[in-house]
Protein backbone atom coordinates (compact mmCIF):
# COMPACT_ATOMS: atom_id res chain seq x y z
CA UNK A 1 0.00 0.00 0.00
CA UNK A 2 3.20 2.27 0.93
CA UNK A 3 4.02 1.99 -2.68
CA UNK A 4 1.30 2.61 -4.36
CA UNK A 5 0.85 5.43 -2.27
CA UNK A 6 4.22 6.87 -3.12
CA UNK A 7 3.53 6.25 -6.81
CA UNK A 8 0.42 8.41 -7.29
CA UNK A 9 2.22 11.42 -5.22
CA UNK A 10 5.39 10.69 -7.32
CA UNK A 11 2.95 10.76 -10.52
CA UNK A 12 0.92 14.02 -9.24
CA UNK A 13 4.35 15.74 -7.99
CA UNK A 14 6.02 15.29 -11.74
CA UNK A 15 2.65 16.21 -12.69
CA UNK A 16 2.58 19.77 -11.08
CA UNK A 17 6.51 20.35 -11.77
CA UNK A 18 5.32 20.40 -15.20
CA UNK A 19 3.06 22.39 -14.76
CA UNK A 20 5.39 25.06 -12.96
CA UNK A 21 7.78 25.26 -15.99
CA UNK A 22 4.54 25.59 -18.27
CA UNK A 23 3.64 28.64 -16.12
CA UNK A 24 6.84 30.57 -15.40
CA UNK A 25 7.26 30.10 -19.48
CA UNK A 26 3.77 31.88 -19.64
CA UNK A 27 4.70 34.84 -17.24
CA UNK A 28 7.49 35.43 -19.51
CA UNK A 29 5.34 35.88 -22.63
CA UNK A 30 3.19 37.93 -20.82
CA UNK A 31 6.24 40.31 -20.12
CA UNK A 32 7.21 40.54 -23.58
CA UNK A 33 3.44 41.10 -24.49
CA UNK A 34 3.63 44.01 -22.07
CA UNK A 35 7.02 45.34 -23.48
CA UNK A 36 5.41 44.71 -26.86
CA UNK A 37 2.52 47.96 -25.58
CA UNK A 38 4.81 49.84 -23.54
CA UNK A 39 8.43 50.06 -24.41
CA UNK A 40 9.12 48.53 -27.64
CA UNK A 41 10.63 50.62 -30.80
CA UNK A 42 7.91 50.65 -33.24
CA UNK A 43 10.82 48.87 -35.66
CA UNK A 44 10.67 46.31 -33.23
CA UNK A 45 7.33 44.74 -34.27
CA UNK A 46 8.63 41.90 -37.47
CA UNK A 47 11.10 40.35 -34.66
CA UNK A 48 8.59 40.49 -31.75
CA UNK A 49 6.13 38.27 -33.79
CA UNK A 50 8.83 35.92 -34.46
CA UNK A 51 9.79 35.57 -30.66
CA UNK A 52 5.97 35.44 -29.61
CA UNK A 53 5.40 32.65 -32.29
CA UNK A 54 8.42 30.74 -31.09
CA UNK A 55 7.31 30.91 -27.23
CA UNK A 56 3.63 29.54 -28.64
CA UNK A 57 5.36 26.63 -30.37
CA UNK A 58 7.58 25.72 -27.26
CA UNK A 59 4.30 26.16 -24.83
CA UNK A 60 2.23 23.94 -26.96
CA UNK A 61 4.78 21.60 -27.15
CA UNK A 62 5.36 21.79 -23.54
CA UNK A 63 1.73 21.61 -22.92
CA UNK A 64 1.16 18.88 -25.57
CA UNK A 65 4.39 16.52 -24.25
CA UNK A 66 3.09 12.83 -24.17
CA UNK A 67 4.89 12.90 -20.70
CA UNK A 68 1.97 14.65 -19.64
CA UNK A 69 -0.39 12.54 -20.86
CA UNK A 70 1.18 9.23 -19.16
CA UNK A 71 1.56 11.39 -15.61
CA UNK A 72 -2.16 12.21 -16.24
CA UNK A 73 -3.08 8.68 -16.65
CA UNK A 74 -0.85 7.40 -13.89
CA UNK A 75 -2.56 9.94 -11.41
CA UNK A 76 -5.93 9.43 -12.56
CA UNK A 77 -5.90 5.54 -12.67
CA UNK A 78 -4.71 5.39 -9.73
CA UNK A 79 -6.53 3.10 -7.17
CA UNK A 80 -5.95 6.00 -4.66
CA UNK A 81 -7.34 8.51 -6.90
CA UNK A 82 -9.74 9.64 -4.35
CA UNK A 83 -7.37 9.97 -1.56
CA UNK A 84 -6.15 13.49 -3.51
CA UNK A 85 -7.57 15.89 -1.75
CA UNK A 86 -9.96 18.83 -3.49
CA UNK A 87 -6.84 21.08 -4.21
CA UNK A 88 -4.95 18.03 -5.86
CA UNK A 89 -8.46 16.63 -7.96
CA UNK A 90 -8.97 20.57 -9.12
CA UNK A 91 -5.37 20.62 -10.19
CA UNK A 92 -5.47 17.22 -12.00
CA UNK A 93 -8.71 18.25 -14.01
CA UNK A 94 -7.55 21.70 -14.71
CA UNK A 95 -4.53 20.06 -16.72
CA UNK A 96 -6.21 17.46 -18.37
CA UNK A 97 -8.78 20.08 -19.95
CA UNK A 98 -5.74 22.01 -20.76
CA UNK A 99 -4.06 18.79 -22.45
CA UNK A 100 -7.06 17.77 -23.88
CA UNK A 101 -7.90 20.90 -25.29
CA UNK A 102 -4.58 21.86 -26.35
CA UNK A 103 -2.99 18.85 -28.07
CA UNK A 104 -6.57 18.89 -30.43
CA UNK A 105 -4.73 22.09 -32.00
CA UNK A 106 -2.55 21.75 -34.50
CA UNK A 107 1.02 23.25 -33.82
CA UNK A 108 0.90 25.26 -36.51
CA UNK A 109 -2.37 26.84 -36.12
CA UNK A 110 -1.07 27.82 -32.63
CA UNK A 111 2.27 29.39 -33.47
CA UNK A 112 0.45 31.33 -37.48
CA UNK A 113 -2.11 32.68 -34.57
CA UNK A 114 0.47 34.16 -32.08
CA UNK A 115 2.55 35.56 -34.67
CA UNK A 116 -0.68 37.17 -36.53
CA UNK A 117 -1.75 38.71 -33.05
CA UNK A 118 1.52 40.76 -32.97
CA UNK A 119 1.07 41.61 -36.72
CA UNK A 120 -2.79 42.72 -35.95
CA UNK A 121 -1.93 44.57 -32.95
CA UNK A 122 0.32 46.51 -34.29
CA UNK A 123 -1.78 47.57 -37.62
CA UNK A 124 -4.49 48.29 -35.35
CA UNK A 125 -2.42 51.20 -33.40
CA UNK A 126 -1.85 52.77 -36.91
CA UNK A 127 -5.28 52.28 -38.09
CA UNK A 128 -6.63 53.53 -35.41
CA UNK A 129 -4.75 56.88 -35.03
CA UNK A 130 -5.23 57.31 -39.20
CA UNK A 131 -8.75 56.43 -38.68
CA UNK A 132 -8.69 54.05 -41.70
CA UNK A 133 -10.50 50.39 -41.15
CA UNK A 134 -9.29 49.46 -44.57
CA UNK A 135 -5.60 48.86 -43.19
CA UNK A 136 -6.88 46.99 -40.63
CA UNK A 137 -9.62 44.74 -41.93
CA UNK A 138 -7.14 42.41 -43.79
CA UNK A 139 -4.94 41.38 -40.72
CA UNK A 140 -8.18 41.27 -38.83
CA UNK A 141 -9.57 38.79 -41.59
CA UNK A 142 -6.48 36.43 -41.46
CA UNK A 143 -6.86 36.40 -37.62
CA UNK A 144 -10.45 35.51 -37.11
CA UNK A 145 -9.80 32.74 -39.76
CA UNK A 146 -7.42 31.55 -37.90
CA UNK A 147 -9.93 31.71 -34.57
CA UNK A 148 -12.32 30.36 -36.11
CA UNK A 149 -10.54 27.48 -37.33
CA UNK A 150 -9.55 26.67 -33.35
CA UNK A 151 -13.21 27.33 -32.52
CA UNK A 152 -14.18 24.35 -34.34
CA UNK A 153 -11.70 22.28 -33.10
CA UNK A 154 -12.18 23.27 -29.47
CA UNK A 155 -16.22 23.05 -29.85
CA UNK A 156 -15.13 19.02 -29.59
CA UNK A 157 -13.40 18.95 -27.07
CA UNK A 158 -14.99 21.47 -25.28
CA UNK A 159 -18.65 19.55 -26.15
CA UNK A 160 -19.88 22.97 -26.82
CA UNK A 161 -22.93 23.27 -28.64
CA UNK A 162 -21.24 26.07 -31.26
CA UNK A 163 -17.67 27.49 -32.09
CA UNK A 164 -18.21 30.49 -30.36
CA UNK A 165 -19.30 29.08 -26.91
CA UNK A 166 -15.99 27.27 -27.26
CA UNK A 167 -14.42 30.72 -27.41
CA UNK A 168 -16.56 31.71 -24.27
CA UNK A 169 -15.26 28.98 -22.50
CA UNK A 170 -11.40 29.97 -22.54
CA UNK A 171 -12.83 33.25 -20.50
CA UNK A 172 -15.86 32.18 -18.86
CA UNK A 173 -15.76 28.01 -18.11
CA UNK A 174 -19.24 26.70 -18.07
CA UNK A 175 -20.87 29.73 -19.78
CA UNK A 176 -22.55 29.44 -23.17
CA UNK A 177 -24.06 32.57 -25.64
CA UNK A 178 -27.43 31.15 -24.93
CA UNK A 179 -27.19 31.57 -21.14
CA UNK A 180 -25.31 35.36 -21.45
CA UNK A 181 -28.14 36.35 -24.39
CA UNK A 182 -30.65 35.67 -21.49
CA UNK A 183 -29.14 37.52 -18.89
CA UNK A 184 -27.86 40.13 -20.96
CA UNK A 185 -31.79 40.46 -22.12
CA UNK A 186 -32.95 41.50 -18.60
CA UNK A 187 -29.94 43.58 -17.95
CA UNK A 188 -30.86 45.60 -20.99
CA UNK A 189 -34.38 46.53 -19.94
CA UNK A 190 -33.46 47.33 -16.61
CA UNK A 191 -30.47 49.48 -17.82
CA UNK A 192 -32.74 51.16 -20.21
CA UNK A 193 -35.07 51.61 -17.25
CA UNK A 194 -32.42 53.39 -15.47
CA UNK A 195 -31.05 55.67 -18.19
CA UNK A 196 -34.37 57.20 -19.45
CA UNK A 197 -35.01 57.94 -15.44
CA UNK A 198 -31.65 59.62 -15.56
CA UNK A 199 -31.85 61.41 -18.98
CA UNK A 200 -35.64 62.46 -18.31
CA UNK A 201 -34.75 63.97 -14.75
CA UNK A 202 -34.94 68.06 -14.67
CA UNK A 203 -31.63 67.35 -11.77
CA UNK A 204 -28.85 67.40 -14.70
CA UNK A 205 -25.17 67.43 -13.08
CA UNK A 206 -22.40 69.92 -14.37
CA UNK A 207 -19.81 68.06 -15.94
CA UNK A 208 -18.27 70.83 -17.59
CA UNK A 209 -15.18 71.07 -14.88
CA UNK A 210 -14.32 67.25 -15.34
CA UNK A 211 -12.29 68.81 -18.17
CA UNK A 212 -9.89 70.95 -17.02
CA UNK A 213 -6.32 70.53 -17.73
CA UNK A 214 -4.12 68.55 -15.25
CA UNK A 215 -0.57 67.94 -16.39
CA UNK A 216 0.59 64.24 -17.00
CA UNK A 217 3.17 64.70 -14.22
CA UNK A 218 0.50 65.44 -11.81
CA UNK A 219 -2.12 62.35 -12.83
CA UNK A 220 1.02 60.18 -12.68
CA UNK A 221 1.13 61.14 -8.98
CA UNK A 222 -2.38 60.74 -8.72
CA UNK A 223 -2.27 57.69 -10.29
CA UNK A 224 0.59 56.29 -7.65
CA UNK A 225 -1.74 57.94 -4.90
CA UNK A 226 -4.51 56.07 -6.52
CA UNK A 227 -2.12 52.45 -5.76
CA UNK A 228 -1.34 53.46 -2.40
CA UNK A 229 -4.68 53.51 -1.44
CA UNK A 230 -5.52 50.06 -3.08
CA UNK A 231 -2.39 48.14 -1.23
CA UNK A 232 -0.84 48.02 -4.78
CA UNK A 233 2.89 48.66 -4.20
CA UNK A 234 4.66 50.83 -7.35
CA UNK A 235 6.83 53.04 -5.03
CA UNK A 236 8.92 50.94 -2.40
CA UNK A 237 11.99 49.01 -3.07
CA UNK A 238 9.73 45.61 -2.29
CA UNK A 239 6.94 46.91 -5.28
CA UNK A 240 5.62 43.95 -7.07
CA UNK A 241 3.90 46.30 -9.50
CA UNK A 242 4.40 49.13 -12.04
CA UNK A 243 1.80 51.83 -13.70
CA UNK A 244 3.03 52.52 -17.52
CA UNK A 245 1.06 54.61 -20.31
CA UNK A 246 -0.09 52.33 -23.49
CA UNK A 247 -3.00 53.03 -25.87
CA UNK A 248 -5.47 50.65 -24.31
CA UNK A 249 -5.19 50.01 -20.40
CA UNK A 250 -4.67 46.76 -18.99
CA UNK A 251 -3.20 44.25 -16.42
CA UNK A 252 -0.73 41.80 -16.95
CA UNK A 253 1.64 39.49 -14.26
CA UNK A 254 1.68 36.75 -11.66
CA UNK A 255 1.80 37.29 -7.74
CA UNK A 256 4.88 39.41 -7.12
CA UNK A 257 4.98 41.02 -10.60
CA UNK A 258 1.79 42.69 -11.95
CA UNK A 259 2.13 45.35 -14.22
CA UNK A 260 -0.67 48.17 -14.86
CA UNK A 261 -1.02 50.43 -17.56
CA UNK A 262 -2.92 53.67 -18.10
CA UNK A 263 -3.27 56.02 -20.81
CA UNK A 264 -3.04 60.02 -19.98
CA UNK A 265 -4.97 62.83 -21.30
CA UNK A 266 -4.41 66.57 -20.12
CA UNK A 267 -7.85 67.61 -20.58
CA UNK A 268 -9.84 64.23 -18.97
CA UNK A 269 -8.18 63.59 -15.54
CA UNK A 270 -11.14 61.08 -15.10
CA UNK A 271 -9.86 58.70 -17.90
CA UNK A 272 -6.68 58.18 -15.80
CA UNK A 273 -8.27 58.05 -12.71
CA UNK A 274 -10.61 55.50 -13.19
CA UNK A 275 -8.95 53.22 -15.46
CA UNK A 276 -6.24 53.29 -12.54
CA UNK A 277 -8.44 52.21 -10.34
CA UNK A 278 -9.87 49.32 -12.63
CA UNK A 279 -6.87 47.72 -13.57
CA UNK A 280 -5.47 48.05 -9.50
CA UNK A 281 -8.55 45.61 -8.91
CA UNK A 282 -7.32 43.59 -11.64
CA UNK A 283 -3.58 43.69 -9.92
CA UNK A 284 -4.59 43.11 -6.09
CA UNK A 285 -6.74 40.09 -7.22
CA UNK A 286 -3.51 38.66 -9.33
CA UNK A 287 -1.49 39.69 -6.10
CA UNK A 288 -3.15 38.22 -2.98
CA UNK A 289 -4.09 34.65 -3.98
CA UNK A 290 -2.63 31.85 -2.19
CA UNK A 291 1.25 31.96 -2.29
CA UNK A 292 1.57 28.72 -1.45
CA UNK A 293 -0.78 27.98 -4.79
CA UNK A 294 1.78 29.68 -6.58
CA UNK A 295 2.52 27.98 -10.50
CA UNK A 296 -0.19 25.31 -9.53
CA UNK A 297 -3.31 25.33 -12.29
CA UNK A 298 -5.63 26.57 -8.92
CA UNK A 299 -2.84 29.81 -8.26
CA UNK A 300 -4.75 31.91 -10.99
CA UNK A 301 -7.51 33.79 -11.17
CA UNK A 302 -11.45 31.73 -11.05
CA UNK A 303 -11.73 33.45 -14.65
CA UNK A 304 -12.64 37.10 -16.81
CA UNK A 305 -15.82 37.73 -15.77
CA UNK A 306 -14.59 37.34 -11.74
CA UNK A 307 -11.38 38.87 -12.75
CA UNK A 308 -13.79 41.52 -13.77
CA UNK A 309 -16.35 41.81 -10.97
CA UNK A 310 -13.10 42.48 -8.84
CA UNK A 311 -11.80 45.55 -10.80
CA UNK A 312 -15.21 46.86 -11.58
CA UNK A 313 -15.91 46.55 -7.85
CA UNK A 314 -12.97 49.30 -7.52
CA UNK A 315 -13.58 51.04 -9.70
CA UNK A 316 -17.16 51.29 -9.38
CA UNK A 317 -18.50 50.66 -6.12
CA UNK A 318 -15.45 51.66 -4.34
CA UNK A 319 -14.15 54.63 -6.31
CA UNK A 320 -17.19 56.61 -7.52
CA UNK A 321 -18.69 56.09 -4.39
CA UNK A 322 -19.76 59.27 -2.14
CA UNK A 323 -17.73 57.90 0.91
CA UNK A 324 -14.24 57.19 -1.49
CA UNK A 325 -14.49 60.85 -2.63
CA UNK A 326 -15.02 62.45 1.20
CA UNK A 327 -11.64 60.71 2.00
CA UNK A 328 -9.66 61.16 -1.61
CA UNK A 329 -11.42 64.68 -2.75
CA UNK A 330 -8.75 66.65 -0.56
CA UNK A 331 -6.13 65.08 -1.60
CA UNK A 332 -7.22 65.41 -4.96
CA UNK A 333 -7.09 69.16 -4.96
CA UNK A 334 -3.55 68.99 -2.85
CA UNK A 335 -1.65 67.20 -6.00
CA UNK A 336 -3.72 69.31 -8.34
CA UNK A 337 -2.89 72.52 -7.11
CA UNK A 338 -6.85 73.11 -5.73
CA UNK A 339 -8.18 72.58 -9.33
CA UNK A 340 -11.26 71.67 -8.15
CA UNK A 341 -11.20 73.45 -4.56
CA UNK A 342 -13.93 75.96 -5.83
CA UNK A 343 -16.05 72.70 -5.83
CA UNK A 344 -18.49 71.25 -3.37
CA UNK A 345 -18.04 67.59 -2.99
CA UNK A 346 -21.59 66.66 -3.93
CA UNK A 347 -20.92 68.54 -7.38
CA UNK A 348 -18.07 66.48 -8.12
CA UNK A 349 -19.53 63.41 -6.73
CA UNK A 350 -22.74 63.90 -9.18
CA UNK A 351 -20.48 64.86 -12.36
CA UNK A 352 -18.31 61.73 -11.99
CA UNK A 353 -21.14 59.57 -11.75
CA UNK A 354 -23.21 61.24 -14.93
CA UNK A 355 -24.99 59.00 -16.73
CA UNK A 356 -24.55 59.87 -20.40
CA UNK A 357 -24.63 57.52 -23.66
CA UNK A 358 -21.62 57.89 -25.43
CA UNK A 359 -18.91 56.33 -27.90
CA UNK A 360 -16.24 54.93 -26.13
CA UNK A 361 -16.86 51.70 -24.00
CA UNK A 362 -13.47 52.78 -21.61
CA UNK A 363 -14.79 56.27 -21.00
CA UNK A 364 -18.63 55.03 -20.68
CA UNK A 365 -20.67 55.86 -17.34
CA UNK A 366 -21.59 53.28 -15.17
CA UNK A 367 -24.69 52.77 -16.33
CA UNK A 368 -24.49 52.92 -20.05
CA UNK A 369 -21.46 50.76 -19.63
CA UNK A 370 -23.31 47.29 -20.38
CA UNK A 371 -24.85 48.23 -23.32
CA UNK A 372 -21.33 48.77 -25.16
CA UNK A 373 -20.83 45.07 -24.02
CA UNK A 374 -23.83 43.87 -24.92
CA UNK A 375 -23.51 45.33 -29.06
CA UNK A 376 -19.74 43.60 -28.92
CA UNK A 377 -21.55 40.84 -27.69
CA UNK A 378 -24.00 40.15 -30.26
CA UNK A 379 -21.52 41.18 -32.94
CA UNK A 380 -18.94 39.16 -32.76
CA UNK A 381 -22.11 36.13 -32.38
CA UNK A 382 -22.71 36.80 -35.77
CA UNK A 383 -19.21 36.92 -36.60
CA UNK A 384 -18.29 33.90 -35.56
CA UNK A 385 -21.04 31.98 -36.44
CA UNK A 386 -20.46 33.91 -40.28
CA UNK A 387 -23.47 35.79 -40.30
CA UNK A 388 -21.69 38.62 -41.02
CA UNK A 389 -18.14 39.60 -42.78
CA UNK A 390 -15.51 41.57 -41.02
CA UNK A 391 -16.10 43.98 -44.27
CA UNK A 392 -19.29 44.89 -42.56
CA UNK A 393 -18.51 45.40 -39.00
CA UNK A 394 -18.16 49.30 -39.06
CA UNK A 395 -21.73 49.20 -40.54
CA UNK A 396 -23.35 46.94 -38.17
CA UNK A 397 -21.47 48.85 -35.41
CA UNK A 398 -22.44 52.11 -36.09
CA UNK A 399 -26.17 51.27 -36.64
CA UNK A 400 -26.38 49.32 -33.28
CA UNK A 401 -24.98 52.01 -31.72
CA UNK A 402 -27.31 54.09 -32.78
CA UNK A 403 -29.96 51.83 -31.67
CA UNK A 404 -28.68 50.53 -27.92
CA UNK A 405 -26.91 54.31 -27.23
CA UNK A 406 -28.67 56.92 -29.67
CA UNK A 407 -24.94 58.21 -30.99
CA UNK A 408 -23.99 58.57 -34.55
CA UNK A 409 -20.21 57.43 -35.01
CA UNK A 410 -17.87 59.74 -36.91
CA UNK A 411 -15.18 57.09 -37.46
CA UNK A 412 -13.96 53.62 -37.22
CA UNK A 413 -11.64 54.61 -34.11
CA UNK A 414 -14.06 56.41 -32.03
CA UNK A 415 -16.28 52.73 -33.32
CA UNK A 416 -15.47 49.57 -34.27
CA UNK A 417 -11.58 50.16 -33.96
CA UNK A 418 -11.69 51.69 -30.21
CA UNK A 419 -10.70 48.14 -28.42
CA UNK A 420 -7.84 46.35 -28.78
CA UNK A 421 -9.41 42.91 -28.47
CA UNK A 422 -10.21 41.83 -31.33
CA UNK A 423 -7.00 42.83 -32.84
CA UNK A 424 -5.50 40.34 -29.90
CA UNK A 425 -7.67 37.82 -30.95
CA UNK A 426 -9.64 37.69 -27.24
CA UNK A 427 -12.90 36.83 -29.17
CA UNK A 428 -15.53 35.86 -26.22
CA UNK A 429 -13.81 38.01 -23.50
CA UNK A 430 -16.12 40.86 -24.07
CA UNK A 431 -19.21 39.13 -22.26
CA UNK A 432 -17.29 38.98 -19.51
CA UNK A 433 -17.18 42.61 -18.99
CA UNK A 434 -20.71 42.54 -18.49
CA UNK A 435 -21.25 39.45 -16.11
CA UNK A 436 -18.14 41.07 -13.66
CA UNK A 437 -20.78 43.89 -13.48
CA UNK A 438 -23.51 41.60 -12.28
CA UNK A 439 -21.15 39.55 -10.43
CA UNK A 440 -19.64 42.94 -8.28
CA UNK A 441 -23.55 43.77 -7.61
CA UNK A 442 -23.75 40.01 -5.95
CA UNK A 443 -21.02 40.39 -4.06
CA UNK A 444 -21.58 44.19 -2.40
CA UNK A 445 -24.66 42.73 -1.06
CA UNK A 446 -22.50 39.48 0.42
CA UNK A 447 -20.08 42.32 2.03
CA UNK A 448 -22.71 44.76 3.19
CA UNK A 449 -24.32 41.71 4.92
CA UNK A 450 -20.88 40.76 6.79
CA UNK A 451 -19.34 44.83 7.09
CA UNK A 452 -22.33 47.20 7.17
CA UNK A 453 -20.13 49.77 8.21
CA UNK A 454 -17.55 49.27 5.40
CA UNK A 455 -18.88 53.08 3.69
CA UNK A 456 -17.37 54.41 7.01
CA UNK A 457 -14.15 52.81 6.67
CA UNK A 458 -13.63 54.39 3.28
CA UNK A 459 -14.67 57.54 4.44
CA UNK A 460 -11.53 57.16 7.01
CA UNK A 461 -9.21 56.25 3.72
CA UNK A 462 -9.32 52.39 5.14
CA UNK A 463 -9.64 49.91 2.21
CA UNK A 464 -7.50 47.20 3.25
CA UNK A 465 -10.66 45.93 6.03
CA UNK A 466 -12.71 45.36 2.72
CA UNK A 467 -9.65 43.83 0.88
CA UNK A 468 -9.53 41.59 3.70
CA UNK A 469 -12.86 40.45 3.21
CA UNK A 470 -12.16 40.15 -0.19
CA UNK A 471 -9.35 37.66 0.10
CA UNK A 472 -11.40 35.84 2.60
CA UNK A 473 -14.57 35.56 0.20
CA UNK A 474 -13.15 35.40 -3.33
CA UNK A 475 -8.91 36.24 -3.83
CA UNK A 476 -8.36 32.91 -1.56
CA UNK A 477 -10.14 30.84 -3.91
CA UNK A 478 -8.21 30.98 -6.98
CA UNK A 479 -9.24 28.60 -9.59
CA UNK A 480 -10.29 26.26 -7.18
CA UNK A 481 -14.11 26.53 -8.32
CA UNK A 482 -15.67 27.21 -11.90
CA UNK A 483 -17.18 30.92 -11.71
CA UNK A 484 -20.79 30.06 -11.26
CA UNK A 485 -19.70 27.97 -8.10
CA UNK A 486 -17.35 30.49 -6.73
CA UNK A 487 -20.45 32.94 -7.32
CA UNK A 488 -22.59 30.95 -5.40
CA UNK A 489 -20.45 30.19 -3.13
CA UNK A 490 -19.38 33.85 -2.23
CA UNK A 491 -22.88 35.12 -2.72
CA UNK A 492 -25.16 32.40 -1.81
CA UNK A 493 -27.30 32.46 -4.48
CA UNK A 494 -26.59 31.89 -8.47
CA UNK A 495 -25.79 34.50 -10.68
CA UNK A 496 -28.42 37.19 -10.43
CA UNK A 497 -29.02 40.59 -12.84
CA UNK A 498 -31.11 42.50 -10.08
CA UNK A 499 -28.57 43.28 -7.01
CA UNK A 500 -26.54 45.28 -9.58
CA UNK A 501 -29.64 46.98 -11.14
CA UNK A 502 -30.59 47.71 -8.17
CA UNK A 503 -27.23 49.11 -6.77
CA UNK A 504 -27.02 51.54 -9.99
CA UNK A 505 -30.83 52.44 -9.25
CA UNK A 506 -30.38 53.55 -6.00
CA UNK A 507 -26.80 55.31 -6.27
CA UNK A 508 -28.98 57.31 -9.63
CA UNK A 509 -31.39 58.42 -7.74
CA UNK A 510 -29.28 60.18 -5.21
CA UNK A 511 -27.52 61.78 -8.38
CA UNK A 512 -30.98 62.50 -10.24
CA UNK A 513 -33.26 63.20 -7.84
CA UNK A 514 -36.36 61.19 -9.00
Amino acid sequence: MAKKAEALTSAYDELMAKAKEITILQTAESIIHWDMETKMPPKGIKLRSQQLALLSRIEHRMTTHPEIETLLSKTEKHPDYDTLSELQKRNVYLTRKQYDEQTKLPEELVVETAKQQAITIDVWKKAKAAKNFSTFKPELEKLLTLKKKAAKILMQVKATATPYDALIDIFESKMTAEKIARIFEELKKGLVSIITKCTNASKQPDTSFLKRNISLDVQQKISNELAKFMGYDVESPKAGGRIDETEHPFTTGYYDDVRITTHYYEDNLASSLFSVLHESGHAIYEQNLKPEWIYQPIGTGCSSGVHESQSRFVENIIGRSREFWVYFFPKLNELTGNAFSNLALDDFVRAINHVRPSKIRVEADEVTYCLHVIIRFEIERQLIAGEIRVADLPEVWNRKYNEYLGVDIKNDSEGVMQDIHWAAGAFGYFPTYALGNIYSGQILISLERDMPKWRHQIEEGNFNDIKKWLVQNVYQYGNLYDPAVLIKKTTGVEINVKPYLEYLNTKCSWIYGY
